[in-house]
């Protein structure tokens, strides 16, 4: 086998000496600006890595808005499939394998089909979810690597790698920590520090180690497949994401237009592990070498897309190799490089496939004020809200929704999230829907009233209803899903707002024919926008669309109806189903924060380094100190300090008096009759004015705390420690 020279610091994304510059790419990519008309489009979310639960970060970041975006698009009766899936392979699998002392294949079965089936709670409607350990995953990526290498495709280079001696293995950036060179977090991971959040290479960390043996990993030649992104970035990729800048959202066109300047390496394709796809050569040089899983991944759209066809009896290719295809990646801001570039690159140097239009990423949604971090357990589980807050799934995809992190990282809290169920779901959109039908039931027999003569304050209503759905719309189409959603909620307001300034339950007071005719003009148009609110709210709100369709009495509609005032014909019978939304109380409110709060305890007692050990003594420096168990006898505050506590103890040879500086955790009262450990031939000093003869043995916490060093059981005063 020829080996190609090749020479970079990194051989994946770095630093060039000279940045790239983008003078003379205008005429590379005007043309490609051109707009598309498309027959069909594939939605992707990103495939999730199957060694943990769903947490908000990935429904923020992801799932939600592309699972909003396709049932609008259903709505609107378009050609659409919606795929994606667990993510099986790499490093990360490994580690919570070895973690909890399972294999990778049962780590996996457990977490897919816990990630499947909280997605299904929440309301995404995938067409498949589907998983890379699938024989039809592997066949794909086989067929799509095998595809590339007859091309000549890649570059075969020969590098030093990180490698464990005494585990003897190769060592993927995850299983290397070391000191972070930017923040001092010893415990930063060989591709990141998750305390500081850079990116970061094992070369950079200071001191690493091998997580496998605790020993320093010593580099060892291995043989690779590398992308050549630099050879795609100077012949299209660069002038295709330029011409992306006025439909790309900005948050994704400017990280790709940096790591552009910044210049594109080649980048490995295979890795040295024994868990994933298997290299599919028959050379003595692919044994014990799978696909990197960055590559297998993505290509994991593609087969999702075959099983799926298989089963509705379509063909696939229409999908991914069809021109008059919107190829569309749902993703985190973490997966954009990986999206935006090299994914591209894979398929334009396969040849067959049609590339992205768009890739609308959205940014990070932290927790309480800080990152969610799934290896921390810093995180609100998916599953563990569904059974929390049970037939509540729209409260949190509102809430979401609501502070979607389209351009920049957002915040969740769940005093924010109780305040917006209980404030905007439960008194706006709740208290309309609820007023609507209780006022109906009342005074129509729970019947459609007829709509009599129109006034002014009718026809505004009216037309609000005609004017929103393609405000709407637009806001969705254009992946704005916030501004959407706080659209739909305006126009319940201003149901709400048409309501009060009718009152129709003072109408009903007057008992007159007129009062009488123009209550039942207001409920009818109240209901008629009741109807509109259960279209356009399905997209955001599935679950409570579809229970005000319940309520009405009401088919399912598509989005082209949506505007109308004659979904509901007089007499329709509507029935009263109970409140839309439930106010949440401050008790399940607190109960949420206290579980957070015991996670961020047991985040600080992980991240606690322990002091080093002080400098060697011997056996006899030892022996020299007198330890002996006593009792407090007595104790009391000392006047002036917070701290010191005066204490009499009884040490079996004597009974004494030692000032002790534990006042801060514990008080006189529950300390006396409390069997200690006491270091008796200390020499005695005055400490606030108390002579002090002997120190109490205590145990620091991570947090600072103390507790007592006493006996498992009591013990006569004056019995020796040693």
């Amino acid at each position: 086998m020829k080996i190609q020279a090749y020479i970079s610091n990194r051989l994946s994304f770095g630093k060039p000496q000279k940045k790239t510059t983008f003078a003379n790419q205008t005429s590379l990519f005007l043309d490609m600006n051109t707009p598309q008309t498309y027959k069909r489009t594939l939605v992707t979310a990103a495939l999730l890595y199957a060694n943990g639960p769903v947490h908000i970060g990935h429904l923020a970041g992801c799932y939600l808005p592309a699972d909003i975006f396709v049932r609008y698009k259903r709505l609107c009766q378009a050609d659409i499939l919606f795929v994606s899936g667990s993510d099986e392979h790499g490093v990360p699998i490994t580690i919570r394998a070895e973690k909890e002392g399972l294999t990778p294949q049962q780590v996996v079965d457990k977490y897919h089909t816990l990630i499947e089936q909280s997605f299904q709670g929440i309301g995404i409607s995938f067409d498949i979810y589907s998983r890379t350990s699938k024989p039809i995953h592997y066949q794909t990526s086989s067929d799509f690597f095998l595809k590339l290498h007859k091309k000549n495709e890649f570059l075969v280079v020969e590098s030093e790698q990180f490698f464990d001696q005494k585990a003897q293995r190769f060592l993927a950036d995850r299983y290397i920590v070391g000191t972070c060179p930017k923040c001092g977090n010893p415990n930063a991971y060989g591709d990141q520090c998750e305390k500081c959040g850079t990116t970061l290479s094992p070369d950079e960390l200071i001191n690493p180690c091998s997580k496998l043996s605790d020993t320093p990993p010593i580099r060892k030649k291995t043989l690779h497949w590398y992308l050549p992104l630099d050879r795609h970035q100077k012949e299209w990729l660069q002038a295709w994401v330029l011409s992306k800048e006025s439909s790309w959202k900005n948050n994704v066109f400017g990280q790709c237009k940096s790591w552009l300047e910044q210049g594109l390496n080649p980048r490995a394709v295979t890795r040295d592990l024994d868990w994933g796809v298997p290299l599919p050569l028959n050379i003595p040089e692919a044994k014990g070498k799978v696909l990197y899983v960055w590559f297998d991944a993505p290509i994991g759209y593609i087969s999702a897309t075959k099983e799926l066809c298989e089963l509705k009896g379509l063909d696939w290719k229409t999908y991914w190799q069809s021109p008059d295809t919107q190829l569309i990646h749902f993703i985190g801001k973490d997966n954009i490089v990986f999206h935006c570039l090299i994914f591209p690159a894979m398929l334009k140097a396969h040849g067959d496939y049609i590339l992205p239009d768009n890739v609308p990423a959205n940014e990070f949604m932290n927790l309480e004020g800080d990152k969610i971090s799934t290896s921390r357990n810093w995180a609100v589980w998916l599953h563990e809200y569904l059974a929390d807050f049970p037939n509540q799934q729209d409260t949190l995809r509102y809430v979401l929704c609501a502070n979607m992190p389209e351009n920049k990282d957002n915040d969740f809290t769940w005093k924010d999230f109780q305040a917006k169920n209980n404030n905007e779901l439960v008194a706006n959109l709740g208290n309309f829907i609820n007023r609507a039908i209780v006022l109906t039931q009342q005074n129509f027999e729970a019947k459609v009233p007829p709509c009599y003569e129109l006034q002014a304050i009718d026809n505004q209503l009216i037309e609000s209803i005609k004017r929103f759905p393609a405000q709407i719309a637009q806001a969705i189409e254009n992946y704005r899903f916030r501004e959407a959603l706080a659209s739909v909620m305006e126009l319940s307001s201003i149901g709400n707002k048409y309501l009060q300034d009718n009152a129709p339950w003072k109408l009903a007071k007057e008992n007159t024919l007129e009062s009488k005719q123009r209550m039942a003009t207001v409920l009818h148009l109240a209901l008629q926008l009741a109807a509109n609110l259960s279209i356009l709210l399905e997209p955001f709100l599935p679950f409570s669309s579809q229970k005000i369709r319940e309520m009405l009495q009401l088919t399912p509609r598509l989005w082209a109806e949506a505007g109308r005032i004659d979904l509901l014909p007089p007499q329709q019978t509507i029935q009263n189903l109970g409140l839309l939304f439930e106010k949440i109380e401050d008790k399940a409110i607190e109960k949420q924060i206290q579980k957070l709060q015991n996670i961020k305890k047991q985040i600080k007692i992980a991240q606690h380094q322990p002091q080093p050990a002080k400098p060697e003594i011997q056996y006899e420096d030892f022996q020299k100190m007198d330890i002996r168990i006593a009792t407090i006898l007595h104790a009391e505050k000392v006047k002036g300090s917070k701290k010191i506590l005066k204490l009499e103890v009884d040490t079996g040879i004597d009974k004494r008096t030692i000032a002790s500086g534990i006042g801060e955790y514990f008080s006189p009262e529950e300390i006396i009759g409390k069997q200690v450990c006491v270091l008796v031939n200390l020499a005695p000093r005055k400490i606030m004015g108390i002579h002090s003869q002997g120190m109490l043995l205590m145990a620091t916490n991570y947090d600072g705390s103390l507790a007592f060093i006493h006996p498992s059981k009591p013990l006569v005063n004056g019995g020796t420690v040693s």
